[in-house]
């Protein structure tokens, strides 16, 4: 058993969750098993998560923060216009997910229903809402007059919509690199500005164009 003056962090039993489901390819059944194998007490486990379903929010939570700590070690990452600052957000954490592959994969796929599956994002679907609204309302403050500014809610949810899209692409890219991937996160990316900011509707062909040769071709 684990010693008691051994500190368990939550870093480690997630990296201890995401080994056990890969190696056994299937949730543990219950958290006393998973602690038993790995010889971590209960108190400790529970210290961080509430439950088996818990951790599996906790790991795509732990995606997103881990991503926003790194785009901020980037010093000029401040001064990006938000265009550039979802982009970053997008790139750097398509990135973390491609370490994290294996299991990403497996988690969305598993028992072959993704709707049900997709109850494990709702924390990221929060945080990643919660970002974009405030690039939005930092956007605003810019802005003169009320015609002018954007709509945060409409904005978040649209952010939203558009990770979707490219969890989805990347979950099926085959590309090398995934290199496909981060040509779809920049023509959606500068698509939706583009909408957002009444630019000629260029970008917003050349995406359907994208999509179009991607899904159909």
């Amino acid at each position: 058993m684990a010693t008691k003056n051994k500190k368990i962090t939550k870093e480690e039993i997630i990296s201890k969750y995401m080994d056990y489901v890969l190696e056994h390819e299937k949730e543990p059944k219950t958290v006393y098993k998973f602690c038993k194998q790995h010889e971590i007490p209960e108190a400790d486990f529970y210290k961080f998560f509430a439950s088996i379903p818990a951790i599996k929010k906790g790991i795509w939570d732990t995606f997103f923060t881990n991503t926003l700590a790194l785009m901020q070690k980037n010093k000029d990452y401040e001064s990006f216009a938000n265009r550039e600052k979802l982009l970053t957000f997008f790139y750097t954490f398509f990135e973390m997910l491609t370490l994290n592959r294996s299991y990403a994969l497996f988690t969305l796929n598993q028992g072959g229903n993704q709707l049900k599956n997709m109850e494990q994002l709702k924390g990221l679907r929060k945080n990643l809402k919660e970002f974009a609204k405030e690039l939005i309302a930092d956007g605003n403050k810019q802005k003169t007059y009320k015609i002018t500014k954007h709509n945060p809610s409409i904005f978040s949810e649209g952010a939203w919509v558009q990770f979707l899209f490219l969890l989805r692409f990347w979950m099926n890219d085959e590309s090398q690199g995934f290199e496909k991937t981060d040509l779809a996160i920049e023509k959606s990316v500068n698509t939706v500005f583009d909408l957002f900011d009444n630019t000629p509707l260029d970008n917003i062909v050349d995406f359907g164009k994208f999509l179009y040769k991607e899904t159909f071709a």
